[in-house]
């Protein structure tokens, strides 16, 4: 079976997924991929004005990374979600141990690096909206 870092590597060089792509990508059904987004903090897809969630490649290498932890190493959900928020707070990349190519691991202070990802997490979903209505016309 690929690990999560191959099969992160074939991930289409686009920014924005729609769940039915990502369930395709990851084969992981569209019910589970929305369940895990209850379970687990860091898989937050942004979502389109008319509703639809839109995946980015973070999500989709968070969705690859819980996929590997829970039916290949074992982890229970609550095991899976712990591991991942250490290696989040640890200021590792989304795949244990490896960091993305070209991105450099800054540990930031809390509680304003959480202030900051939210606010730019916000923007990011406003510009996202606003794409949206642009491409429509």
């Amino acid at each position: 079976m690929a690990s999560a870092a191959q099969a992160a590597r074939e991930i289409p060089e686009k920014s924005l997924f729609r769940i039915g792509e990502v369930s395709r990508l990851t084969a992981t059904k569209t019910f589970v991929l929305r369940f895990w987004e209850t379970e687990f903090p860091s898989l937050q897809p942004v979502k389109s004005p008319s509703g639809h969630r839109l995946y980015r490649r973070e999500d989709i290498e968070t969705v690859f990374e819980i996929k590997r932890l829970l039916y290949e190493e074992g982890f229970t959900i609550a095991g899976a979600r712990k591991h991942l928020a250490e290696v989040h707070n640890s200021g590792g990349g989304a795949i244990a141990g490896e960091n993305a190519p070209g991105r450099e691991v800054v540990a930031l202070r809390e509680p304003a690096a959480r202030l900051s990802r939210k606010l730019l997490l916000d923007l990011q979903e406003e510009l996202l909206a606003v794409l949206t209505l642009l491409e429509r016309e």
